[in-house]
């Protein structure tokens, strides 16, 4: 019989050990080795079977064990000093509370977070982003409200068939079981967010909270009784059903989510948020809450829009289009339309924000980007891959000027670094992994300390995956009696390279299977063999990608190789952290540019890996030639077939003679110098750059401080600049048509221009009813292409010289001639604001219809 619902009992912990239960419930601990320890001496033996989750934990341990710890005065001191110790570092000030005129709060949406392994609210690499942005902001101060949804099954747990085929189960999950409490308002009931939907239904969440480290986490979650049964499942999966339930998800994490953070605020007392970070698509709908709530209590919509986008930021994280939601039109006119429309937001207005090429679909990215002012990519290849993809929403400008910036993601050293590293950085280099300098220390440390590490670390992945190993043939129908071959599968000493992530096809998992010979050969050499750990999961819908599995499945289970690689199923928190502490290379060969940043290589690098890749993501911008490998790329072949075998045969001829060569150069001390000469060269030069705590900085100071910034200028003496920006927008668009270029003039530089001249320059504009205060207006000049186009165009500002009686204003200014060749300029005019934030920002732009430079040394 199957029980019809399920929930946990929890212990009623003696008095004496209280605080125990406000470690557990403080997320800190996953990152916190001490508070660990402490969790693993309540009773070693059921820490380790509980697979180090202190919830299970207290949820197991006997009341004749929690009376013993009770007593013993040890223990008790140790209980207080852990305590004391969180409780100084949730108050204490720290970076983000030195900084003026800081935003008061941040509130940052994500569809999942990658936390503890305790809490599966992740699929992949941007739920585990997300975690490690709000561990960092958690150690550096910065006062984050985050908002997800609770998956009642999380993603999904991975097994393999006896074929090697990926099977999906999804657990359910027990909200009082997990390290969460309700909201609840002050009399005691659940906090109740409701959102309309059409045909008069009503979706109805309850709010959990996770409290990560000082950051807290709440969690919307519909599975309550005022639900239909459909309402109920909205938050049953991570990623899963069909394109009305994203629709639903979506917007229960975007408007939800919103309504959760103000119910939230009130009852704490916390200031709201004055930013708002979109953490890609799947929450954009929160800007059209915030309109709502503005425009139903003093706004007009515009006004409105303009108030929101100036503390919004949106980060994008796809580098293809079909990685990105999009709804049909119908859809959202139906949510947001007829009797379910919102009194003051016109369906209209809604569905313009979202329209793209395509009439009949609604592009949540697309939204996203015009309800924020300030927008980024994750790497500054993907930054450059973004602008390129969404330049059409700003025609006119060079795909240099579309308003997208970059931030490059990094990791949380606590969280990914293995025990044995954090404490020596510790000891020898106290607090090296909070700080952006003083990395070159590293080379003071010796070269056996660092290696006996690494071997440490290397042991531990291969004794764990072992055990992984062995229950994954058990779970495909093998007996114990014919697994006795596990026991001597993988070498603590052999060269070990992982590969592990998301298995869609642009990441490529089976290149290393394009020659099986030549591989087999190079984890079979008698003298410098290698050995290959592989997890990954597909997704439930994803055929393609399970077919690679289980490829690669059907070669790793080959008794020739089996002993030197492995395929280890339910890739999770938990094993990324055993791979990225215990391989010796990380492998990264996805199909350039798709990887918008990655980050698994950068965990690898801060655990003395060496990461072997293609130039993608933030590899593109951080390796160095001698940090690591690069794996080169057959860019220009079109034929995928062909560029996967240059690719393949360049991997294998790095691993043959680069790799492995210097992995085995030993010594006569045994040591390998020259690979340790590289290890430390590599934590040198990336360990500062790939930290969570720059990643944080950069978006205080880059974007959360200038939104912040700006949304006090709108919202100042009751939104009165929102009104008068609102204005000024709503004038210059509809005058832009007749702004026009009417003529330049050159002098200066006579018939033979040379380097070092000045070209003096007088602009005539026609500005229609626009003053010459609402524009500026540029030369743009410099390199010259054969068809006359412009390259990497250098700016310089025309001041205004006067305005005809007949309305036309003159410009003047000088252009320097700093380089020989080929030489152009043109005159452009472009809105200027002191609240535009770039100048491609309203998407418009004039310049002459005919093409006015110097080409050749000829002025035209």
């Amino acid at each position: 019989m199957r029980a019809i619902r399920r929930f946990t009992v929890r212990t009623v912990l003696p008095a004496e050990l209280a605080a125990l239960g406000e470690l557990v419930h403080n997320l800190r601990w996953s990152w916190h080795p001490e508070t660990m320890d402490l969790f693993a001496e309540v009773d070693p033996v059921l820490w380790e079977r509980v697979g180090h989750d202190p919830v299970a934990l207290l949820g197991a341990v006997g009341p004749d064990r929690l009376a013993e710890l009770a007593a013993d005065r040890r223990f008790r001191r140790r209980l207080a000093d852990a305590a004391d110790d969180l409780r100084e570092y949730m108050t204490a000030p720290r970076w983000y509370q030195t900084l003026p005129d800081a935003a008061r709060a941040i509130a940052y949406f994500s569809p999942e977070y990658g936390i503890a392994a305790a809490l599966p609210q992740y699929s992949g690499g941007l739920g585990i982003l997300a975690g490690d942005h709000l561990k960092a902001a958690s150690d550096l101060g910065v006062p984050i409200l985050a908002v997800g949804l609770l998956y009642r099954h999380g993603y999904f747990t991975q097994s393999l068939s006896p074929e090697g085929w990926q099977l999906e189960h999804y657990p359910s999950l027990d909200a009082g079981g997990l390290p969460l409490s309700l909201l609840k308002e002050p009399g005691g009931a659940p906090v109740k967010i409701r959102i309309s939907l059409p045909d008069d239904r009503v979706l109805h969440a309850q709010v959990w909270m996770a409290q990560v480290g000082r950051v807290p986490l709440l969690l919307l979650d519909s599975d309550v009784a005022e639900n239909d049964s459909a309402a109920r499942d909205v938050t049953d999966r991570l990623y899963g059903g069909g394109t009305d339930h994203r629709l639903m998800q979506e917007l229960l994490l975007g408007v939800g989510g919103v309504r959760a953070i103000r119910a939230f605020c009130r009852i704490t007392g916390n200031p709201d948020p004055e930013v708002f970070h979109t953490n890609e698509g799947h929450a954009g709908f929160l800007g059209l809450e915030r309109i709502r709530e503005l425009t139903e209590s003093r706004l007009s919509f515009d006004e409105a829009l303009e108030a929101v986008r100036a503390g919004t930021v949106f980060t994008t994280h796809t580098p293809v289009p079909a990685g990105i939601d999009r709804f049909p039109v119908d859809m959202i006119a139906r949510q947001f339309g007829g009797g379910n429309a919102w009194p003051t937001v016109p369906v209209e207005r809604i569905l313009e924000l979202g329209a793209e090429a395509d009439p009949g679909r609604f592009n949540m990215a697309v939204m996203g980007m015009r309800l924020a002012q300030r927008v980024n990519g994750v790497s500054e290849l993907h930054g450059e891959v973004s602008r390129d993809m969404f330049k059409d929403l700003w025609p006119g400008f060079d795909v240099d000027e579309v308003p997208i910036g970059s931030i490059t993601n990094g990791v949380h050293a606590p969280t990914w670094v293995g025990r044995e590293f954090m404490e020596l950085a510790g000891r020898e280099l106290p607090s090296l992994l909070e700080r952006a300098r003083g990395w070159e220390g590293v080379q003071k440390i010796s070269d056996a300390e660092i290696w006996e590490i690494r071997r440490e670390l290397r042991g531990r992945l291969v004794e764990g995956a072992r055990a992984r190993l062995r229950q994954s043939w058990l779970d495909r129908g093998a007996s114990p009696a014919e697994l006795g071959w596990i026991d001597d599968v993988l070498d603590p000493e052999v060269l070990t390279i992982g590969f592990a992530r998301r298995v869609p096809s642009y990441k490529r998992l089976t290149l290393m299977l394009s020659d099986p010979e030549r591989l087999s050969e190079l984890l079979l050499d008698p003298d410098k063999p290698v050995q290959i750990l592989i997890a990954g999961k597909a997704h439930p819908a994803d055929e393609g990608g399970k077919k690679l599995i289980q490829q690669i499945v059907k070669f790793a289970d080959r008794a020739d190789v089996r002993h030197r690689i492995v395929f280890l199923p339910d890739y999770d928190m938990a094993l990324a952290q055993l791979l990225v502490q215990g391989c010796d290379v990380w492998l990264n060969n996805p199909l350039r540019p798709l990887e918008a940043s990655g980050t698994s290589g950068m965990k690898s690098a801060l655990n003395g890996g060496l990461n072997l890749s293609i130039r993608d993501g933030w590899w593109d911008e951080w390796y160095d030639g001698t940090n690591g490998w690069a794996i080169p790329t057959a860019d220009g072949v079109t034929d995928p077939d062909r560029r996967d075998e240059l690719e393949a045969t360049a991997l294998y001829d790095l691993i043959e003679h680069e790799v492995a060569d210097r992995f085995y150069d030993r010594a006569a001390d045994g040591l390998p110098r020259r690979w340790m000469e590289m290890v430390k060269h590599t934590l040198t030069s990336l360990g500062p750059k790939v930290l969570a705590g720059r990643m944080l900085r950069d978006y205080v100071v880059g974007l959360y401080t200038p939104a912040a910034r700006a949304a006090r200028a709108l919202s100042a003496d009751g939104y009165a600049p929102a009104r008068a920006f609102a204005d000024w927008r709503l004038k210059v668009t509809k005058e832009w048509p007749g702004v026009r270029v009417e003529h330049v003039e050159a002098s200066g530089v006579g018939d033979t221009p040379e380097v070092g001249a000045s070209l003096e320059l007088r602009a005539t504009i026609t500005l229609g009813d626009l003053e010459p205060g609402d524009v500026l207006v540029e030369a743009a000049y410099g390199r010259v292409g054969p068809h006359d186009e412009l390259i990497h165009p250098e700016y310089a500002e025309l001041t205004a010289a006067g305005v005809d009686d007949d309305g036309r204003a003159h410009f003047t200014g000088v252009v320097p001639l700093g380089r020989t060749g080929a030489f152009g300029y043109t005159v452009r005019v472009v809105p200027h604001h002191p609240l535009v934030a770039a100048r491609a920002e309203l998407g418009l732009i004039a310049v002459p219809e005919e093409p006015v430079g110097m080409t050749n040394g000829t002025l035209r």
